[in-house]
Order: structure tokens, then C-alpha cells, then sequence
């Protein structure tokens, strides 16, 4: 399995396909490979969501302590635009983000707590999987604006042609989300 580190302690874990003239094998996903890197994440809630059109987008979302979560974000079909944000106070990459595009091909990322978190579709019907390692609190719940002026993220379509939820829509400001990490 290849690792690579993306951004403050974001990881892409990409499995070996064992091929043969039947398509591959591969074994998705490994605590073990985990752990080798020092992550310690016990999945204890799987999520999954399946988006009809490219470029709708969900997130920016995070949950709040003491249920806040790491994730693993695995494609199952289709293609994503992954953003996450480092939001820790005290981490030098506070405010910073990235980003990758992640396929049924590409294998899954880690992101650890205190990461906003959110996507847009790049394909039509694409499903992704998340394993999380803390219960969702509705109370908890918090996001940031996917289209935050500060922020500046550049999402790879018109803004004016995605499908987003009013929640998502509603959500407040980086600068005005500050103190609620």
C-alpha cells in the first residue's frame, strides 16, 4: 500500500490492485497500515452518500467536541472534489486547506480531527463511504461556508451551477466560525 502525507497530517492511502482477466482484488482498507503511520482510528459509524448530478457539493462540515471525528473517505463510484480545512487553533496550518480528487481508483484518505470537511461530485451518480470514529451529535454539528470569502477555494465549476442543501447554504463564515473550533 502506497502512503503519502497531503496536507498537516492528511493522508492518501492508495491499495495494490491484484489484477487478473477477471478485473482485481484488493484489500481496501487496513488498520494495521494505520497504525504503522502512528494513526490511531477505531471506526465506529459508517456514512455513505449518493449524489445524483456532478457538481453538487456537501460540507463544509465538522463536529464539535467531544464528538468530534476523524474520517476515512473512500469513493465507491463516480469522481469527488475533496477539500479539507485544518481549523485546530494551535496547528501552524490554522485557516489553511487543500485539496484532492479522489475516484473509485484512487484509494481513501484519512483526515484526523479538527478538519473541516466537505466535496463536490465531478461525475454523475457517485457514492462515496466515510468511516468515521466518533458518534454524530446533531448538536455538535457545525460547517463552514463552502464559498467563504477568506477561505478562497477554488472549486473546479460555475458557482452558479451546483446543487447544494439549504443547511450548506447557510452555513457561517471562516471569520466568523473562529471561535467555535
Amino acid at each position: 500500500m502506497e502512503i503519502k502525507n497531503l496536507f498537516s497530517d492528511v493522508y492518501l492511502f492508495k491499495p495494490n490492485n491484484h489484477e487478473d482477466e477477471r478485473g482485481y482484488f484488493r484489500e481496501n482498507f487496513n488498520f494495521k497500515a494505520l497504525e504503522e503511520r502512528g494513526i490511531k482510528f477505531n471506526s465506529v459509524q459508517d456514512n455513505f452518500s449518493h449524489s445524483k448530478n456532478k457538481g453538487t457539493i456537501r460540507g463544509m462540515h465538522f463536529q464539535k467536541e467531544p464528538f468530534a471525528q476523524a474520517k476515512i473517505i473512500y469513493v465507491i463510484k463516480g469522481k469527488i472534489f475533496d477539500v479539507f480545512i485544518d481549523i485546530r487553533p494551535n496547528s501552524k496550518n490554522f485557516g489553511e486547506f487543500s485539496s484532492i480528487e479522489l475516484s473509485e481508483e484512487s484509494g481513501f484518505i484519512y483526515i484526523p480531527k479538527g478538519f473541516a470537511h466537505g466535496f463536490c461530485t465531478l461525475k454523475d451518480k457517485t457514492s462515496v463511504l466515510y468511516k468515521v470514529d466518533n458518534y454524530y451529535s446533531k448538536e455538535h454539528e457545525s460547517g463552514i461556508l463552502w464559498n467563504d470569502e477568506e477561505l478562497k477555494i477554488n472549486w473546479p465549476f460555475d458557482k452558479n451551477s451546483c446543487l447544494l442543501s439549504e443547511k450548506d447554504e447557510s452555513m457561517g463564515s471562516f471569520k466568523s466560525m473562529k471561535g467555535n473550533f
